[in-house]
């Protein structure tokens, strides 16, 4: 459908609030629940199915068609995305998929970061980190791979606490974006240096994946690696970054 149609098909259901117009908007904005669900996937791994969060996010799909207010002037595709990524999130917290043991290992790692980083003067590396925590090279990509759950949850628990799109424009939101915060050369001096800490392949993941926003198939075939092992770069990198960043990871992120 093009540009024209949808403005029409919003127009319709902004008038007449019609079920059978509700139920074109859906199947014309299925495609974008899939794009949200399968970014997510790539921060969730194995946990959870890719289906389910298709499922979870369609949700957030009719929830947004239900609030959105054409008349605003807002782009609907980024308002039904914070809240196609959201209805997947508080689902997943519902469900409890985050044991105890995970969140405990996430602030076992950062506060190991810290102290080694505080004592060497450098970035900590993996094998560090592991031999930091007395666990093996191996157990701590496992560590790594579940802690891509609780990354993307603080993310949308960042974003829930001001940082959400507004659907009306007129109302000033409570949320000061670290562009704000910082003048714009440091803010890219950070993210430069951030990057500089990554290896050559996981500075390819991160700009593959949030500037080329080519997916985890598309990016294990240009590196001609796994899915997985593009899972575990990402991981690592992002692990890298937040410990450059440190507050201001969440905010930067977000934008992306």
């Amino acid at each position: 459908m093009d540009e024209l149609a949808r403005s029409r098909l919003w127009e319709d259901y902004s008038r007449l609030k019609s079920s059978e117009t509700r139920e074109k908007l859906i199947l014309e904005y299925v495609p974008l629940v899939k794009l949200v669900a399968g970014r997510l996937n790539m921060y969730l791994g194995y946990n959870v199915e890719y289906d389910d969060l298709v499922s979870y996010g369609t949700f957030g799909l009719i929830d947004a068609i239900d609030k959105y207010d054409y008349y605003k002037g807002n782009k609907f595709e980024t308002y039904a995305s914070l809240r196609i990524r959201g209805a997947i999130l508080d689902q997943i917290r519902k469900n409890d998929w985050i044991p105890r043991t995970i969140r405990q290992r996430q602030k076992q790692i950062d506060a190991a970061i810290k102290d080694i980083e505080a004592k060497t003067g450098s970035p900590a590396t993996d094998e560090e980190i592991a031999a930091y925590l007395g666990i093996t090279d191996d157990e701590f990509v496992d560590w790594q791979s579940q802690m891509k759950v609780t990354n993307v949850i603080s993310l949308n628990e960042f974003m829930e606490s001001g940082a959400d799109v507004p659907n009306d424009s007129s109302k000033p939101s409570n949320f000061t974006s670290p562009e704000e915060n910082l003048d714009q050369a440091e803010l890219k001096e950070m993210l430069i240096e951030s990057l500089e800490l990554l290896t050559d392949k996981e500075k390819k993941v991160v700009l593959l994946y949030y500037y080329e926003e080519l997916t985890l198939k598309e990016i294990s075939m240009v590196l001609e690696v796994t899915e997985s092992r593009v899972s575990q770069l990402h991981t690592k990198a992002l692990a890298k970054m937040k410990a450059k960043l440190g507050d201001y990871y969440m905010g930067i992120m977000a934008t992306f």
